[in-house]
């Protein structure tokens, strides 16, 4: 969908959306449709109870012969505006309007007694507005007409338009990178597996990003024991691809800026392989590559909104399956570090592709932290439900400012504990240690045993998304299915700490 902003003036026609804050105090824009509409608004107001909240929207069907909808929504109280407030009225505005004419207009204006400027308003409506829009329809041949979404355009209308639009800019360039990861997430898995995801990455190089993709040939020359062992029963060839942006080239002054990494889970289809999952549900494992997809997908909004820092992302991709050469529950194999795995379990996979992605990881690139991402244990769907991501880490101030950048985007997170009682679950009598912990604690074990592969002095997040990568359910700025969380949470997270000012 198309956003464009503008100056403030009111339309004489159309689909026209205003506003009000709590108190039913309609905005200066409202009010003077109301006194062209002969106080059409007030009644209809009155008569709904409609109060202003935050959530809260009033609509007009046709009140005139040149209108075809008007549109109240309200905002909530004036002090408390800030950008995830505006970002979801976008999202509910786009939600209302889908299915009705192919534009419309949002005219804001400046709120007496909010914190946040009417262009961030504006932005932040549009962003909203963006986000929620997405759909994946590439495979519905028979959809009816009335049932897609009509809405192409929103304008919206405020003060200090030009600003809201170079606002916007960077937004938008992030709503791509969601969009990406949403795409790649929502894929099938016979068209999405590790070669053509690899393929998907490759697209990157367009914006200016480094790619490279390793093959079966070259992991083992690394020793990635661990990851080659998880796709040894598929067809599908593993991959690995490494995607390097450097926004702060080294020049004749400086070094260049030691980069920050992000490592992600690729499981393009997880069957569990001999350990072999329920077949109910099992259709959702089509994006047990959600890591991958989103470390993907932040390369491409870094990438495109030209940010002030060198970054990494580097995701293992394999298809987990339980072919005749499938990795056997009680196999040992050595991983990039030198380190022995006990397999005892082929479905606690995950853990096995990130060990050696993120040994790499370190081993190439010396990071300034590593952030690794995966859909990695249904025991944290247990603990937090679909609402929060669980993190684990061994440094305080690099988990302070996850927690903080996902409170300002709405991705939120959880910390979880780590600790050598549980750390001793993963021993192993026969190799250094085994893939799983037992029964309890399953999330923790799992981030025990990826923190085996974290060399000393690096800081480390472990983010298990398990719970928040698809949603069964449509939100103020993201519809059902594939969420893309996690590319807003780490975008911001280099925004504020990271790039060079």
């Amino acid at each position: 969908m198309k956003i464009t902003f503008a100056n403030p003036t009111l339309p004489a026609q159309g689909i026209v959306v205003v506003t009000a804050t709590e108190g039913a105090k309609l905005s200066k824009s409202a009010a003077a449709l109301d006194a062209k509409l002969g106080g059409a608004v007030t009644r209809a107001a009155k008569a709904a109870k409609f109060k202003g909240k935050a959530g809260e929207s009033l609509d007009l069907m046709a009140p005139d012969a040149k209108f075809e909808r008007v549109v109240v929504v309200g905002l909530g109280k004036a002090d408390e505006l800030k950008d995830l407030s505006l970002q979801e009225a976008g999202g509910r505005i786009y939600a209302m309007l889908s299915g009705q004419g192919a534009t419309a207009t949002v005219v804001l204006d400046a709120v007496e007694g909010a914190k946040i400027a009417a262009a961030d308003m504006g932005a932040n409506l549009g962003f909203g507005a963006l986000l929620r829009s997405y759909r994946f329809d590439k495979y519905r041949t028979k959809e009816p007409k009335e049932k897609k979404p009509l809405l192409k355009a929103l304008k919206v209308l405020c003060p200090t338009s030009a600003k809201a639009k170079a606002t916007f800019a960077d937004m938008e360039k992030v709503a791509d990178g969601v969009f990406f990861t949403r795409d790649l997430v929502s894929e099938p898995p016979n068209v999405l597996y590790p070669a053509t995801l690899a393929k998907e990455a490759q697209a990157l190089k367009k914006l200016g990003v480094k790619v490279t993709v390793l093959g079966e040939k070259e992991m083992a020359k690394l020793g990635m024991g661990a990851l080659l062992g998880v796709g040894q029963g598929s067809a599908r060839e593993s991959k690995m691809v490494i995607m390097e942006w450097t926004g702060v080239p080294k020049s004749k002054a400086a070094k260049a800026q030691q980069p920050v990494a992000f490592v992600g889970k690729g499981v393009t289809f997880d069957t569990g392989g001999i350990s072999i999952k329920p077949s109910a549900g099992m259709e959702d494992m089509k994006w047990d590559m959600g890591g991958s997809g989103v470390v993907i997908g932040l390369m491409k909004a870094l990438a495109g909104r030209k940010a002030k820092v060198n970054a990494v992302g580097v995701v293992g991709l394999v298809e987990n399956m339980p072919g005749g050469n499938a990795q056997r529950p009680s196999d040992i194999v050595k991983s990039m570090s030198g380190q022995t795995i006990e397999v005892l379990n082929t479905d606690a996979e995950g853990r096995l592709v990130l060990a050696d992605a993120l040994w790499y990881t370190q081993t190439k690139y010396k990071p300034k932290f590593v952030v690794d991402l995966a859909t990695l244990t249904g025991a944290i769907i247990v603990a937090l439900g679909n609402e929060r991501a669980g993190m684990y880490a061994n440094d305080d101030a690099l988990a302070d400012q996850i927690f903080q950048a996902g409170e300002a985007v709405d991705e939120l997170v959880w910390r979880m504990p780590l600790g050598k009682a549980y750390d001793e679950l993963i021993n192993s009598d026969a190799a250094d240690m085994q893939n799983i912990g037992g029964r309890w604690g399953g999330s923790i074990t799992a981030a025990q045993f990826l923190q085996r592969f974290i060399k000393d002095g690096t800081p480390w997040v472990h983010l298990d998304i398990a719970g928040t990568t698809w949603s069964k359910k449509a939100k103020p700025v993201t519809p059902k299915g594939g969420t893309g969380y996690g590319v807003r949470l780490l975008d911001r997270l280099v925004a504020d700490h990271y790039e060079a000012k």
